[in-house]
């Protein structure tokens, strides 16, 4: 996959996704990420990409060329582009595997009071990461950017990573325990000790679906209505 971001700020995603697991699917060639800066199209001598907004109002605006020009730098047929702002669609797992079967991924970051909304027009969709108000959509990027990179193929060791992890189903995802067995007085549950794959696999069922009732009863009824 390639992933482009128009950002006024391109290390404030590259930075972060240089480590761990999605810097070493950069490294293996399996997900190329790229930039293009808005700023670097602004037409006038003192690089400005934003001014005040029409109607008056705090804070300033991004202006629509530049990020026009930058999104037509890295975009082409096929390319899905994605505005990252508060008011969009949720994220979330079932749609970091939708965006997992692009082939391209142009993210827009907003930022000041965000984006002149007739750039809207050049974009596919708008995605929010929550309910509250970033700096500026870069952060936001990162988050999804991780999310979509790790399901790619030969990303994770393991073909089967990720089947089994929390919202991939509808719930969150059983508890886990590693070595000692007792710690702190703490007993790992016997069923995991067992070695019966059978009994392990009930359990867990029946333990993700507790722990969603007790914590996010919101996805059982979201689960019931489905």
């Amino acid at each position: 996959m390639r992933i482009d971001v128009v950002t006024l700020f391109p290390s404030m995603v590259d930075a972060p996704l240089s480590e761990s697991i999605v810097g070493r699917a950069r490294e293996a060639g399996r997900l190329k990420l790229g930039f293009s800066n808005p700023r670097d199209f602004a037409e006038d001598r003192h690089k400005t990409v934003d001014d005040k907004p029409y109607g008056g109002g705090t804070g300033m605006v991004m202006m629509a060329e530049p990020i026009y020009k930058a999104l037509k730098k890295v975009a082409k047929k096929g390319s899905h582009v994605i505005i990252l702002t508060p008011k969009g669609e949720r994220f979330d797992q079932r749609m970091a595997l939708k965006l997992a079967a692009k082939k391209h991924l142009v993210f827009i970051c907003g930022h000041y009071e965000g984006i002149d909304e007739r750039v809207n027009s050049f974009a596919d969709q708008e995605l929010s990461v929550g309910d509250y108000v970033l700096t500026g959509g870069e952060p936001a990027a990162v988050v999804i950017i991780d999310a979509v990179a790790r399901l790619l193929p030969g990303v994770l060791k393991k073909e089967d990573a990720t089947v089994n992890e929390t919202f991939t189903e509808g719930l969150l995802e059983a508890p886990h325990y590693t070595r000692p067995g007792v710690w702190r007085r703490m007993k790992v549950p016997e069923v995991l000790l067992g070695g019966n794959h059978k009994k392990i696999a009930e359990w867990r069922s029946s333990a993700a679906r507790d722990l969603t009732g007790r914590k996010r009863p919101d996805l059982l009824e979201s689960k019931r209505k489905s």
